[in-house]
């Protein structure tokens, strides 16, 4: 085996479980900052010893071990100056557990990460840093990438996290899946996590791809542990909202990585299979008779899942759906949603009226999509200059290579045509 090959997948190792590793060495050394050390010192480790030694049968275990033997020997070593550190140098000696049980435990859900979820959406924690924090330790998104989520500065949310972390060392937050009685109070929290992982990976904030479906897939298999631990309605609305959205991906992008919009994809290439088992979640969520966001826009994907084309989809029933989510969940985010279904339902002009009126609130002014879908219903009306103007403005906003190469393909076919 080359060297070219051990690092190929090294790299391979670290997109897949880089982050199950690192929630797994916060539960065996107890901090956040020491568990990201090792797992840098693991992975170094590696790049150093597989090409060696060969690739280990279990990667996971021995980059867990790995790590926690580094940490042990950086504690060992500041324990020579502070003997205060001693005492946490026998806490987390590897003979204290045995290696078997580095990975897993006995307990009613047996995965890391979703404890490491629940331990960052502890209640003790302000409600944005609990998302923020989440998104950069389980799910190892970038501080700009979080930003972007949050419509807020990199370095607001880099505070943010800092200061999480430290709640989570000072006030000893424990790194474990709540009781079951306690489970429902922090659900919503763990929901909103799940679901922005989710986005991210559904349409990337940055960078050179639409798609992450690692993230997408992650987001969707944590949704499924969700279900099982606690089979709420909304975590079942939740999981079919992701499925059903997920079921496009391979029609999001053409063969050559461009963007495709909804009413030119061939949707020959969703995936049944998870329309399918979307469906049934959907049906599942509402016969329980909780309304909430979850389930709505659940059974508003679904209204979009079960139609042949843009033309036949029931409009009327996904505005009548949108009007019950405003009253429940009113965010700029849904009117704006609901804007561009007014607009298929009552016109284009109807649907400018109300994106307008969303952006003279200063709502979504530095939402790219907000502008993107005001310059597209400018163009449906005839107002060519005011389009260009618009997508010129959500150009400036827009941090996602083939959504930026699809504004300058929509100007440069405005600015041919006459006024």
């Amino acid at each position: 085996m080359t060297q070219d090959h051990v690092r190929d997948r090294i790299d391979e190792v670290y997109r897949s479980d880089s982050r199950r590793v690192l929630a797994t060495l916060i539960r065996l050394l107890g901090d956040f900052d020491r568990a990201e050390e090792a797992l840098h010192d693991a992975f170094a480790a590696a790049l150093d010893a597989w090409p060696r030694d060969g690739i280990p049968e279990n990667p996971r275990a021995w980059l867990v071990s790995t790590g926690r033997f580094k940490a042990i020997d950086r504690v060992r070593r500041a324990a020579r100056f502070d003997a205060a550190v001693g005492e946490l140098a026998t806490q987390i000696d590897p003979l204290v557990q045995p290696e078997s049980e580095l990975i897993e435990e006995n307990s009613d859900v047996a995965d890391d990460r979703l404890r490491l979820i629940f331990t960052c959406c502890h209640p003790a924690l302000n409600a944005d840093a609990r998302i923020a924090l989440t998104l950069r330790e389980v799910c190892g998104l970038e501080t700009e990438q979080i930003a972007k989520a949050f419509l807020t500065s990199a370095p607001t949310l880099a505070q943010r996290i800092v200061r999480a972390k430290t709640k989570i060392r000072d006030a000893r937050i424990p790194y474990q899946i709540p009781a079951r009685e306690d489970l429902p109070d922090r659900l919503a929290t763990v929901l909103h996590v799940v679901y922005l992982v989710f986005n991210e990976g559904y349409s990337a904030s940055a960078g050179d791809a639409v798609t992450r479906p690692d993230l997408s897939a992650e987001a969707i298999r944590l949704g499924r542990l969700l279900v099982e631990l606690l089979p709420e309605p909304e975590a079942i609305g939740l999981l079919a909202l992701m499925l059903l959205h997920d079921a496009r991906r391979e029609a999001r992008t053409s063969k050559d990585g461009e963007l495709v919009l909804l009413e030119a994809q061939d949707r020959a290439l969703w995936n049944r299979a998870q329309i399918d088992e979307g469906l049934s979640l959907v049906e599942r969520a509402l016969s329980s008779r909780q309304i909430r966001p979850y389930s709505l826009q659940a059974a508003i994907a679904a209204v979009h899942a079960v139609a042949h084309d843009v033309a036949s989809m029931e409009w009327r029933q996904i505005v009548g759906l949108y009007d019950v989510l405003m009253r429940l969940d009113p965010t700029p985010v849904v009117e704006l949603n609901r804007a561009a279904a007014v607009a298929m339902f009552d016109g284009p002009a109807a649907g400018l009226a109300l994106v307008d009126a969303i952006l003279e609130r200063g709502d979504l002014a530095e939402y790219h999509l907000a502008h993107s879908a005001r310059a597209d219903l400018l163009r449906r009306v005839g107002l060519g200059g005011d389009a260009i103007a618009a997508y010129q403005r959500a150009l400036k906003l827009v941090t996602q290579e083939p959504e930026r190469r699809f504004i300058e393909r929509r100007i440069a076919a405005l600015q041919e045509l006459p006024y």
